[in-house]
């Protein structure tokens, strides 16, 4: 496909033929036809329910059709669509909803009952199943108006709310379906969330080639494979720990052939990744890429590169412009880490009501009134590659998923088990990282805190270890010195 340098509204990103498949479910597939038409319906639903030009509308699904619809029906009506996280426990949920000040949750019953008095502010409107309306044109929005509010952790504090207009959303889509070199005969296997907004891309990148994409909710390692060879799966994405399940397992021969890309992205390939996945799929291309939700994506290696340098996370995708920059923001000389900057417009609008954090993160660059500054530390090569060296801030990775360490503190201490908390990723090899967690206070009381926890967390979210000190260190201002518990980590873990 070619690059579209002009912004749409994101509901037109459907442009495959009307009769080619669009959507595969397990039961039936729609083709684009169908699949306009039922966001047409959905977006005329939601249109009748009165709410103001703007308002936030949340799901809390797994991957059901609505599920896949709403990202594209909410923007049509006028909305601002908020997908939660279908691993989320009713407390994380609870958060979301009124931070966003969401008009509505659609959900499923058996969800809607885990939330308990209070979880839901005063006025959402809480659907278990979604209505079809008078079907609604494609949308005439303004490119930047607000599309989606995507929710991840921040090194402190609860999840914030990440806005993307129709414009961040559009040009991610015709990107990466631009460098993934996506065709209308490739079919995408979506395992991944569609609150993540790798998850949500492919969506967007795969309908605006005019290819298939077949959602799939998996159990196993086992299922992502079965679901491969069922739908003739030409692409899989995933994150570093589900690359380490998949090589574990066999695949038959049936499964392999069709594959032609595999996507990364969540954390970093290493070597021995990148030797195992290439030895499977010999005949696959294989994309490392990075990317941050408040830029999406903002570097992908060549293929051709990744046997000769699988450290790389390579150079800028299309529409993104990165930059390597010391903190004084002056630029850093190739082999020198700085902080990866990127412009353009897949920068994100900001953090929702949340001026103080916005203003830290999206601030001027060198020749741009309004950059994203990462976070994270980068060296460039004198191969012009970009190479990841590590995070400034104090984010857990576990399987993917971005974890505030504040927010697994705060639910440790709530059940009143432990006098303080502090939460440490520390190095596993299965999913990136695990949660070390450190407390002071008795340890007979570690059986009442782990069942508490497992109902109030979500499985990525529980501790692999907890350690229990009489007292944690402090440092000359008082504080917990996290960095003394973090020497200490590897100390703790042992049997």
């Amino acid at each position: 496909m070619t690059l579209d340098p002009v912004a749409l509204p994101i509901d037109h990103v459907l442009r495959g033929v009307g009769d080619a498949p669009a959507l595969i479910g397990r039961e039936q597939a729609l083709d684009f036809a169908q699949v306009e038409e039922a966001v047409a319906r959905l977006a005329g639903w939601l249109a009748a329910q009165g709410f103001a030009p703007g308002s936030r509308v949340a799901t809390w699904l797994p991957k059901t059709r609505e599920a896949a619809l709403m990202p594209l029906a909410a923007p049509r009506a006028g909305l601002a669509h908020v997908p939660v996280n279908p691993l989320l426990k009713r407390a994380q949920v609870a958060h979301i909803l009124a931070d966003s000040g969401a008009a509505m949750l659609l959900t499923q019953a058996p969800r809607a009952a885990t939330l308990e008095e209070g979880d839901v502010p005063p006025g959402v409107l809480v659907m278990t199943e979604a209505g079809q309306g008078d079907a609604l044109p494609r949308s005439c929005a303004d490119p930047d108006m607000l599309a989606a509010i995507l929710y991840t952790s921040g090194s402190t504090g609860r999840p914030k709310g990440v806005m993307l207009s129709h414009a961040n959303l559009w040009f991610g889509a015709i990107a990466v379906a631009d460098y993934l070199r996506l065709a209308p005969d490739d079919r995408v296997l979506g395992v991944l969330p569609f609150s993540f907004d790798y998850g949500q891309n492919q969506l967007f990148s795969t309908w605006a080639a005019g290819a298939a994409v077949a959602p799939l909710d998996y159990l196993a390692p086992r299922d992502v494979v079965k679901a491969v060879a069922r739908h003739g799966a030409t692409t899989l994405a995933g994150v570093p720990p589900l690359w380490t399940q998949l090589l574990s397992i066999d695949w038959p021969d049936e499964a392999v052939a069709p594959i032609r890309r595999l996507t990364n992205s969540g954390g970093a390939l290493t070597p021995r990744l990148v030797r195992g996945l290439r030895e499977r799929f010999p005949a696959a291309d294989l994309y490392a890429m990075y990317g941050l939700t408040e830029a999406f994506r903002s570097t992908y290696l060549d293929p051709a590169l990744i046997d000769t340098h699988p450290d790389a996370i390579g150079r800028a995708i299309p529409f993104a412009e990165v930059m390597v920059l010391r903190p004084d923001g002056t630029p850093a000389e190739p082999g020198e880490p700085g902080e990866l900057v990127h412009v353009g417009p897949l920068v994100a609008q900001g953090y929702w009501r949340d001026a103080e954090r916005t203003a830290q993160r999206f601030r001027p660059a060198p020749g741009h009134p309004r950059a994203v500054w990462s976070g994270d530390t980068v060296v460039e090569g004198a191969d012009g590659l970009l190479r990841f060296v590590g995070r400034d801030d104090e984010m857990i990775k576990v399987a993917g998923n971005r974890i505030s360490p504040q927010e697994v503190e705060e639910a440790a201490l709530a059940g009143g088990e432990a006098r303080e908390a502090v939460a440490i990723g520390i190095a596993d090899e299965a999913q990136g990282q695990a949660i070390l967690l450190i407390l002071a206070g008795d340890p007979a009381a570690e059986p009442a805190l782990r069942a508490r926890l497992k109902r109030d967390l979500p499985n990525f979210m529980q501790p692999a270890a907890i350690a229990w000190h009489d007292e944690l260190p402090r440092n000359a201002n008082g504080k917990l010195d996290r960095a003394a518990l973090r020497r200490a980590a590897d100390k703790d873990m042992r049997p």
